[in-house]
C-alpha cells in the first residue's frame, strides 16, 4: 500500500467542480500534497452544498463534470504521482423524491424492490415528515391538492414544489367517475413509476380531461383526505417527526434516512460504481463518513476491505473521546483525525491558567444551567432523549418490553424507557460495537458495566431492576443469544447513542459551556482540563503505534471554528485576568445596547460572553475591519448558538423576537467606536501570540505522527466559524507558487504557506522517517516556553521546536519571541546525536550538534523550527 504523505481536502461544489480542480494541481503538487482528498461527488440533491444528500449511487454528478472528469482530474494527479481519496457515505442517502430509489419507495410503498434498501420500519406507513404544519392544516388551507406529474404519466399529491406520487393501488379510486384508464402497474418493470398512465393519456386530449377531474377531485377536501389515507405513506409536519419517523434518520435530519447497508444486496447497488473506480485505479483511497452510524461498522468494513484489496487507503470518520482507543481490529488504517485537534490543546493551551476562564464564566451562567460540566452534559443527553428523539426511544422501549414480558420481567414500560435512557446518558463514549457475530468485547463490557454503576446511582428501585435488564441485554451474549428480538435492539440502541452524543455534546452543550471556547471542539472535552506537553507527548507516541497513518487534522468542514481562530483563542488562558477584565469593561461599555425580553435582559451575560469570545476569534489581523462583513458573519452564528443551546431558542420553535434583540446588540456593539477602539488594542497582543500558535501547529501536524490535512483554503488562513460560516467563507486555493515571505502579521498567510510547502518537501524525502518513532524532547524549562520532538532515530532524524505561551512575549515587528522571552533556555539532546550535522530546513544552515542547543538559537530568524540529519 502506498499511504498518503500529506492530503488536501477539496469541498467539491460551491464554484469548485473537477475542471477548477484539475488547474489546481500543479499547485498542490508545489504545496507539496501527496493526495487529493475530495469531499462526496456522488450526485446529490439539487442546490446541495456539500455532497453528503447523495441522491444516485451510480452517477458522478453532472454539475462537478460527471464521470469523465474526475477520471480527468484523477489522470492529471497520477501523471504527477499524487493521488485521489474520496469521501464516501454508506450510511444514508436523501430522503428525496430526486433520489430513485426514494421516489421507487414512495410510489410502491413495501413491494418497492427499493423498499429493503432503506431502514425503514414496514409494520407502520412511509412518514414523509416534509409539511409545515399537519396535513390537516395544510388540506384546509388549499397547499394540497390532486395533479397529473408533468414529468412522468403518474398521479400525484402536490404540496407546493413538491409531487407525492400516488400508488397505483389507489388509481381507481382517484379516477372514479372519470374515464375507466388503462393503468399498468408493475414495480419491478416501472420501479419509479414514470408509466403508470402512459397508455392511457396517449388519446387526443386524454390528459387536458384527466387534469380537469383532478381539479374538480382536489376541491373537495374529505375526498382529498381518504385518498391520502390511502397510501403506503403519510404526509405529516417536519417539527414531529422526531416522536414517530417510521425510518432510521441520520442524526435529527428527516431528509436523510438509513441506508441497510449490512444487507449484501445493498451493500453492492450502493457502492457498485464506488468500487469499479477503486478497480480501474482512478480512486486511491476512501474516507468512509459516520461509521458509527452504520449497524455493523466492523462488519462493514471486513466487507470494503474484502472488495477493494489491501492495498486501497482507508481512513474512518470516528470520534474518539479523550483517552479513548482506536478500534485496531478495523480494517482501516485510522480516523479523520479529530483526536489529533484535542491532543494540540494540551500541547498549546496554558494548563495553569485556562482554569481561571471557567471560574469567571460559571457565575454568568442562567439559573437553569448551574452545574458543573458534567451535570450539564448529563442534563443535554437527557433533553435530547426526551425531546429530540423521543420516536427511537420509543422504538428501542418496545423492543425490550417484548423481550421483558417474554422473559416474565416484571417491568412496564415507561420504567424499560427510563433505564434505557439513563444507560445512554452515562455512556462516556459515542457508542459501543456488540453484533451477532462477534459478540461483546473486554473493552465494550467494561464500558457498559461503569455506565451501569453512574445510571442506578440514586434511581427508584424497579428502575435499577429494569437498568440490570436492559444491561444484560447488552452485555450477556448467552442472555441475547435466547430473545431473537435482541439482536435488532442491541443495534438500535448503539445506532441511538452515537447521535444522542453528538446532538447533546457538539450541538448543546459546546453551546452553553462557553467558559473558553477554544476547547468546544469536536472529540473534545471541556470538563477535563488540558494536561500541558507531557500529555501531548503521551498521546503522540500512542499515535505512532497505532495511528500513524491517520489524518491530522485541524480544520475540517464539520469543526467547530477554522484552525487559526482556535489557535488565536488558545492564547486566552495566558492571560486570563486581561481577558476578564476586558469583557468586564466591554459589558459596561455596551450596556446600553441590551434589549428587555420579558423579565429579562439580552443578551444574557454567558451569551454575551460568548459573543466577545466568537468576536476575538475572528476579528481582522490587518487595519481594515470590514464591518459589514464581519457582523453579518457574527449574526449568523450567533443565531445558530442561540438555537443549539435550546435555551433562549431552538430550531423547531424559534424564538425569532429573542433572536433578532441579540443580533441588533451585535450590530449595536460593532457600530460602537469606544469598544472597537478598547476591543482592537487589547486584542492585539492575543492576535500575534495566536499567529505564532497557528505556525507552531502546522508544524506540529506536518511532522507529528499521522499523515497532515489540509483544507482547503487553510494552507493560507482559516478564521472561520462553525457552518455556515466556514462554508461562506471558504476559500479557493491559490495556483501562485508559494514564496519565503517575512515571519510577521502582515505576511502570516503568506509564511504558513510557504511553511507548508517547504515542510512537505522534505517529508516527501524522507517518507519512512515519519513513520518511525515518536521521541519527546526535553527542554531546561521544563516545556514552558517551546515544545519539541524528534521524528526517527540516530541514524536518520528529523526535530521539530515550537513554540509555547508566546503571549506578551514577542518582538512588535516580527513574530519571534524578544530575547529575554528564551533567554537561558535550551534544548537538552540524547547523547547519541552529539556531533550529528543538521540543517535547519527553514533557514537553509547546517550545524553540529552538541548536547544542548539554546532556543534563541533556534528561534534567531524563524518563529518555529524543523531540523533534519544530514
Amino acid at each position: 500500500m502506498t499511504y498518503p504523505s500529506s492530503t488536501y481536502r477539496l469541498q467539491f461544489r460551491n464554484g469548485m467542480d473537477f475542471g477548477r480542480a484539475r488547474q489546481l494541481v500543479p499547485y498542490l503538487y508545489d504545496l507539496g500534497i501527496s493526495h487529493l482528498y475530495a469531499s462526496p461527488v456522488l450526485t446529490a440533491t439539487s442546490g446541495s452544498t456539500h455532497g453528503y444528500d447523495v441522491t444516485r449511487t451510480d452517477e458522478i454528478d453532472p454539475g462537478l463534470g460527471g464521470l469523465d472528469g474526475l477520471r480527468a482530474l484523477a489522470g492529471d494527479l497520477h501523471e504527477c504521482g499524487m493521488g485521489l481519496i474520496l469521501d464516501i457515505v454508506p450510511n444514508h442517502m436523501a430522503a428525496s423524491l430526486e433520489n430513485p430509489w426514494w421516489r421507487s419507495v414512495v410510489t410502491w410503498g413495501a413491494e418497492s424492490p427499493f423498499s429493503r434498501h432503506f431502514d425503514i420500519d414496514w409494520s407502520q406507513k412511509l412518514t414523509l415528515p416534509f409539511l409545515g404544519r399537519s396535513f390537516e392544516e395544510e388540506l384546509s388551507e388549499g397547499a394540497v391538492r390532486l395533479v397529473l406529474d408533468p414529468h412522468r404519466d403518474a398521479l400525484a399529491l402536490r404540496y407546493h414544489d413538491s409531487l407525492y406520487p400516488l400508488h397505483p393501488g389507489a388509481y381507481r379510486d382517484v379516477l372514479e367517475g372519470h374515464a375507466d384508464l388503462a393503468i399498468t402497474a408493475d414495480p419491478k418493470a416501472d420501479p419509479d413509476g414514470k408509466t403508470i398512465l402512459s397508455a392511457a393519456l396517449a388519446p387526443a386530449g386524454a390528459r387536458a380531461a384527466l387534469e380537469g377531474h383532478l381539479a374538480a377531485v382536489s376541491a373537495d377536501p374529505s375526498r382529498v383526505a381518504a385518498i391520502h389515507a390511502a397510501q403506503p405513506w403519510r404526509l405529516a409536519d417536519w417539527k414531529t417527526a422526531n416522536r414517530h419517523l417510521s425510518y432510521r434518520r441520520f442524526f435529527e435530519i428527516a431528509g436523510l434516512v438509513g441506508l441497510r447497508v449490512e444487507a449484501q444486496h445493498v451493500f453492492d447497488d450502493s457502492h457498485r460504481l464506488i468500487l469499479d473506480l477503486i478497480r480501474e485505479g482512478t480512486v486511491d483511497g476512501l474516507r468512509i463518513d459516520h461509521i458509527d452510524g452504520l449497524a455493523d461498522p466492523q462488519g462493514y468494513l471486513e466487507r470494503l476491505r474484502t472488495a477493494v484489496g489491501p492495498d486501497v487507503y482507508i481512513v474512518v470518520e470516528k470520534i474518539l473521546e479523550k483517552s479513548e482507543p482506536f478500534a485496531t481490529e478495523w480494517s482501516v488504517q485510522g480516523t479523520t483525525g479529530y483526536e489529533f485537534i484535542t491532543a494540540l490543546a494540551d500541547a498549546l493551551v496554558d494548563e495553569r491558567e485556562g482554569g481561571r476562564l471557567a471560574e469567571a464564566f460559571q457565575p454568568l451562567k442562567g439559573e437553569e444551567h448551574r452545574g458543573n460540566y458534567v451535570q450539564e452534559m448529563r442534563a443535554s443527553k437527557r433533553q435530547m432523549l426526551s425531546d429530540n428523539f423521543t420516536g427511537e426511544v420509543r422504538h428501542i422501549t418496545l423492543l425490550a418490553k417484548d423481550m421483558a414480558d417474554s422473559a416474565n420481567a416484571d417491568l412496564s414500560r415507561s420504567t424499560l424507557a427510563e433505564a434505557i435512557c439513563a444507560l445512554i446518558t452515562a455512556l462516556p463514549v459515542y457508542r459501543t460495537y456488540l453484533t451477532a457475530t462477534t459478540g461483546i468485547t473486554e473493552r465494550d463490557r467494561q464500558l457498559l458495566a461503569a455506565a451501569r454503576l453512574e445510571a442506578q446511582d440514586g434511581v427508584r428501585p424497579e428502575v435499577r431492576e429494569a437498568i440490570d435488564f436492559v444491561w444484560e441485554l447488552l452485555a450477556d451474549d448467552k442472555t441475547c443469544n435466547t430473545m431473537p428480538a435482541c439482536v435488532e435492539f442491541r443495534t438500535r440502541f448503539q445506532q441511538l447513542t452515537g447521535p444522542i452524543m453528538a446532538k447533546a455534546l457538539e450541538d448543546t452543550l459546546f453551546y452553553r459551556e462557553n467558559a473558553f471556547i477554544a476547547l468546544n471542539e469536536v472529540g473534545g472535552d471541556p470538563g477535563k482540563p488540558t494536561n500541558g506537553p507531557a500529555a501531548f507527548h503521551a498521546a503522540m507516541q500512542a499515535r505512532a503505534k497505532t495511528l500513524q497513518h491517520s489524518l491530522s487534522a485541524t480544520s475540517t468542514h464539520d469543526t467547530k471554528r477554522g484552525e487559526d481562530a482556535r489557535a488565536r483563542l488558545y492564547t486566552l488562558s495566558e492571560a486570563p485576568d486581561r481577558w476578564i477584565a476586558a469583557t468586564q469593561r466591554w459589558s459596561s461599555l455596551n450596556a446600553r445596547f441590551r434589549r428587555q425580553h420579558g423579565e429579562r435582559q439580552v443578551p444574557e451575560p454567558d451569551v454575551e460572553w460568548l459573543i466577545y469570545q466568537s468576536l476575538a476569534g475572528i476579528w481582522p489581523a490587518g487595519k481594515d475591519h470590514a464591518m459589514d462583513t464581519l457582523g453579518a458573519r457574527l449574526k449568523r452564528y450567533v443565531e445558530k448558538a442561540l438555537r443549539e443551546a435550546k435555551t433562549g431558542s431552538n430550531w423547531s420553535l424559534p424564538d425569532v423576537d429573542y433572536e433578532q434583540k441579540v443580533a441588533g446588540f451585535v450590530a449595536d456593539m460593532l457600530g460602537h467606536k469606544a469598544f472597537l477602539d478598547d476591543f482592537a488594542e487589547t486584542l492585539s497582543p492575543f492576535i500575534d501570540a495566536g499567529l505564532v500558535n497557528s505556525l507552531a501547529q502546522t508544524l506540529i501536524k506536518l511532522t507529528a505522527p499521522g499523515v497532515p490535512d489540509i483544507y482547503q483554503g487553510s494552507e493560507r488562513s482559516d478564521f472561520s466559524l462553525v457552518d455556515p460560516d466556514n462554508r461562506a467563507l471558504l476559500q479557493q486555493p491559490s495556483s501562485d507558487r508559494p514564496q519565503k515571505p517575512h515571519a510577521a502579521r502582515a505576511d502570516f498567510e503568506n509564511y504558513k504557506q510557504w511553511l507548508i510547502a517547504t515542510v512537505l518537501a522534505a517529508r516527501k524525502n524522507q517518507r519512512d522517517l515519519f513513520n518511525g518513532p515518536y521521541i519527546p524532547l526535553d527542554l531546561s524549562d521544563g516545556s514552558q516556553q517551546a515544545l519539541a520532538f524528534m521524528r526517527g532515530d540516530e541514524t536518520t532524524f528529523a526535530m521539530t521546536v515550537v513554540p509555547r505561551l508566546a503571549f506578551g512575549k514577542l518582538r512588535p515587528d516580527a513574530l519571534h519571541f524578544t530575547e529575554e522571552a528564551t533567554r537561558g533556555i535550551s534544548l537538552r539532546l540524547p547523547a547519541a546525536l552529539e556531533g550529528r550535522s543538521v540543517r535547519s530546513v527553514l533557514e537553509g544552515r547546517t550545524f553540529v550538534l552538541g548536547r544542548e542547543i539554546a532556543l534563541s538559537d533556534l528561534f534567531a530568524t524563524e518563529p518555529v523550527a524543523f531540523l533534519l540529519r544530514v
